[in-house]
C-alpha cells in the first residue's frame, strides 16, 4: 500500500494536489458523509463499506462496497481499491482485520491504536496505566450485580463494547432501577463506574499526524439527554487551568498510543475543578461538529489530512464562539421536514446540516445546525447560545 509522501503546507491550494488519492472509510454513516467536502478541497476519492445502501455516505462515496463493518473479506476488497484505511466508527472486528495489517494493508489509527480503546474497560485501564484522571471503575457482569447488594446509588452501568447514543449506558438510581435491566445484560460484559456529579460535560477534538505533531481543537461544553449529545458550545467556559489540563490529557492519549487521526474526548469537570475522562472515541465526533462551519479546518479534513500524511490544517475558529445543536428524531416518520428546515437556515449565522436518512424514529440523529456568534457587550457567548439554541429546539421539536 502507498502512503502520502508529501507533506503540503497549509496554505497550499486544492489545485496543487495533484495526485488523486483513495482513502477507504469503514462506516457509511453521517460521519462519513461529512467528509465530502473535505476529500473535494484535498482531491481525495472516498470508497465506503457500509451495509444499507440508503447509509447517508452512499451519496457521496466514489465507490461503495455494501457489507457490514465486521466483513473481514470485504475490508479486503476495500483495501484492494484505495491506498489507506480509516474508520467512521468502532463496530470491527479487530482480529479479523489484523491479518489484513499483516498483509501490508495500512490502517490508520493503526489497530494497536485502537485496540485499548474499543472496550470501555480497556480505556479506563488505559487512562489508569497512564496516570490520567477517570471515575472509578471495575469490570463486572450481570451476575456479580445481581448477588452483590448495591446501596451506593446512583451508579453507572455500561456494556463494554458497542455502545453508543446513549445505548448500552445506564444510570441506576435505585434497586428497582437496576432489576429493570439486569435480565439484558445477562452474559454481557459490564463495566460498573462511579456516577460523577459533575459542573459542566467537557469535550475535546485533538488530532495526529504521521510526524507526531498533534493539533487541539478549542474546548466544547456539551449537554447529554438520555445520553445523547443534546447541544455543544464552543469555547467552553472554563478556566485556563482547565483547558490546560485537558489539552495535556489529550496530547498524553495520542503520543502514548501513536495514534494517526483524530479522536473525541469526553470528559467531566467536577465542582472542585477535577477533570476527569469520561470516554474516548478513535474519530470524528459530535462535540466537533462545529468546525465544519465555525473553524480554519474541520475535523474531517483534519481527520482526512492525518491519515493521508499531508500537513494538518489551523484548528482555530473563525468567529469568536459558535454552538451546535442536534436534530434529534421525536417521532416515527418518514418525512424529511423540509418547512422546519428553512425555519432553521432562516436564522441569523445559522447552517443546517441534514444528513437525509429516510427514517426518523426518536433519538436518531437526523442533522444538526450550527450557528457562528460574535463576542456582545452585555451578554456571554454561552448566553447567547443558550438563548438562541433554546429557539431551534422550539422550532424542531415545537411544543
Amino acid at each position: 500500500m502507498s502512503d502520502f509522501s508529501v507533506n503540503q503546507p497549509n496554505s497550499m491550494p486544492a489545485s496543487a494536489f495533484t495526485l488523486r488519492r483513495r482513502v477507504g472509510v469503514i462506516g457509511g454513516g453521517q460521519l462519513a458523509w461529512m467528509m465530502a467536502d473535505a476529500a473535494k478541497v484535498l482531491n481525495l476519492d472516498l470508497i465506503v463499506q457500509t451495509p444499507n445502501d440508503r447509509d447517508p455516505a452512499v451519496a457521496i462515496a466514489a465507490q461503495t462496497i455494501l457489507a457490514p463493518i465486521a466483513d473481514a473479506k470485504a475490508t479486503a476488497q476495500l483495501a484492494a481499491s484505495c491506498d489507506v484505511i480509516t474508520f467512521e466508527n468502532e463496530f470491527v472486528d479487530l482480529e479479523a482485520l489484523r491479518q489484513l495489517a499483516q498483509q501490508g494493508v495500512c490502517f490508520r489509527p493503526s489497530l494497536d491504536a485502537l485496540n485499548p480503546l474499543l472496550d470501555k474497560f480497556h480505556q479506563r485501564s488505559l487512562l489508569k496505566q497512564l496516570g490520567l484522571p477517570t471515575p472509578a471503575f471495575a469490570a463486572v457482569t450481570a451476575e456479580e450485580i445481581a448477588t452483590n447488594s448495591f446501596q451506593a446509588f446512583p451508579f453507572v452501568l455500561k456494556t463494554r463494547r458497542h455502545g453508543y447514543d446513549g445505548q448500552g449506558t445506564f444510570i441506576l438510581h435505585s434497586l428497582d432501577d437496576l432489576a429493570a435491566i439486569l435480565p439484558r445484560l445477562q452474559h454481557v460484559p459490564l463495566l460498573l463506574e462511579e456516577f460523577v456529579p459533575f459542573e459542566q460535560e467537557l469535550a475535546v477534538m485533538a488530532a495526529r499526524s504521521v510526524d507526531g505533531e498533534v493539533v487541539i481543537y478549542p474546548v466544547v461544553e456539551t449537554e447529554q439527554k438520555n445520553q445523547v449529545c443534546r447541544w455543544a458550545i464552543a469555547p467552553a467556559e472554563v478556566s485556563d487551568s482547565v483547558v490546560n489540563q485537558i489539552n495535556a490529557i489529550a496530547e498524553t492519549i495520542l503520543t502514548s498510543l501513536d495514534v494517526v487521526g483524530i479522536v473525541g474526548i469526553e470528559l467531566f469537570l467536577t465542582p472542585s475543578g477535577t477533570v476527569l475522562v469520561n470516554e474516548i472515541a478513535p474519530r470524528t465526533h459530535n462535540s466537533g461538529h462545529f468546525t465544519l462551519d465555525a473553524c480554519q479546518t474541520s475535523q474531517f479534513e483534519q481527520q482526512l489530512r492525518a491519515v493521508c500524511g499531508v500537513a494538518l490544517g489551523n484548528s482555530a475558529m473563525i468567529s469568536d464562539g459558535a454552538f451546535m445543536v442536534n436534530l434529534l428524531g421525536y417521532e416515527q416518520s418518514h418525512s424529511d421536514y423540509v418547512e422546519k428546515r428553512h425555519q432553521l437556515a432562516s436564522l441569523p449565522g445559522a447552517h443546517v446540516h441534514w444528513y437525509g436518512k429516510a427514517e426518523s424514529r426518536p433519538g436518531r440523529k437526523l442533522g444538526h445546525v450550527t450557528v457562528l456568534l460574535e463576542h456582545q457587550p452585555n451578554q456571554t457567548i454561552r448566553q447567547q447560545a443558550i438563548a438562541q439554541l433554546q429557539t431551534i429546539e422550539s422550532i424542531w421539536y415545537g411544543a
